[in-house]
């Protein structure tokens, strides 16, 4: 899939100052490069511990089935707030925003248009913090917007400083979980992507991978040197830890690995403290 050019902000022209931007999140939608229009909406940092964070955006990257207003994405943008202003937005097929979900796939204009966002505002520094699915598409973002051998193509709006997967498959099509078993009957099947679409709120593509998109696993070597942090709890019931090593050692060395005792998967299990963490490593790896 070619990254082409950074989505497009739909009634964007006005740029809160970013030391008097209101608490309250500012909503925007913005347009994908594929044409799909996707909510978005924009905390600006409360106050941070080295106090530079107005010149950092971190853009969280949610899972599938979740959305910018579900309660676990607004409490992962509360407390990564203390490091940053954030950008959060939903997915294709989540939320208020258009389309159909591809689990993964086009997913990544997305991003491409929520991180185009971020440097509209102002923000010199943008770091992605992606969670299962949304894990597996920052690392595609990331591999596509810059790393070896990349430096004219990643000089784009949507480039990023750093880079957070957390509890992300490191290949396709994985069933080795009954969760990933019930999550391929979702999406394949059209008895399942009706419960999507009435149970869980998510609109799911009909249509197969055509071409396949590079895997998570063959994404992370084209990453560096942007920095790379992997999170991943020994308990995920979805994707157990041969994943995190798996990218963790397609990465050569390049990124690091933080194997946390006792969680489970993605926004839901990741405790405020690791959160913190997070923040605090984003803020210091985007320079």
């Amino acid at each position: 899939m070619s990254s082409g050019p950074a989505g497009q902000v739909t009634g964007s022209s006005i740029r809160p100052p970013l030391e008097t931007a209101p608490h309250a999140p500012a909503r925007r939608s913005l347009r994908t490069v594929d044409g799909v229009t996707i909510e978005a909406a924009y905390d600006p940092a409360r106050g941070t511990r080295d106090g530079a964070g107005g010149s950092l955006a971190i853009v969280v990257a949610h899972g599938f089935t979740g959305g910018l207003d579900r309660p676990h994405v607004r409490r992962v943008a509360g407390v990564l707030g203390r490091d940053a202003a954030v950008v959060t937005f939903s997915f294709r097929g989540h939320g208020g925003s258009g389309g159909r979900s591809t689990v993964g796939d086009r997913e990544v204009h997305d991003l491409d248009a929520a991180v185009a966002w971020a440097r509209e505002l102002g923000h010199a520094r943008v770091a992605t913090v992606g969670f299962s699915m949304g894990g597996s598409v920052v690392l595609r973002h990331a591999a596509l917007h810059g790393g070896t051998g990349r430096e004219h193509e990643g000089r784009t709006a949507a480039r990023t400083d750093a880079v957070v997967s957390v509890s992300a498959p490191a290949r396709w099509y994985y069933r080795g979980t009954a969760p990933m078993r019930r999550l391929h009957w979702l999406v394949t099947r059209p008895a399942g992507r009706v419960v999507g679409r009435y149970g869980l709120k998510t609109r799911i593509h009909s249509r197969d991978w055509d071409p396949v998109p590079v895997s998570p696993a063959e994404s992370v070597p084209l990453i560096a040197p942007t920095p790379l942090l992997i999170v991943h709890g020994d308990q995920d019931g979805y994707f157990p830890l041969d994943h995190p090593r798996m990218l963790a050692e397609a990465s050569g060395g390049h990124a690091e690995l933080w194997v946390e005792h006792g969680m489970g998967h993605a926004e839901h299990a990741a405790r405020d403290e690791l959160l913190a963490r997070i923040g605090a490593w984003a803020a210091s790896a985007a320079g």
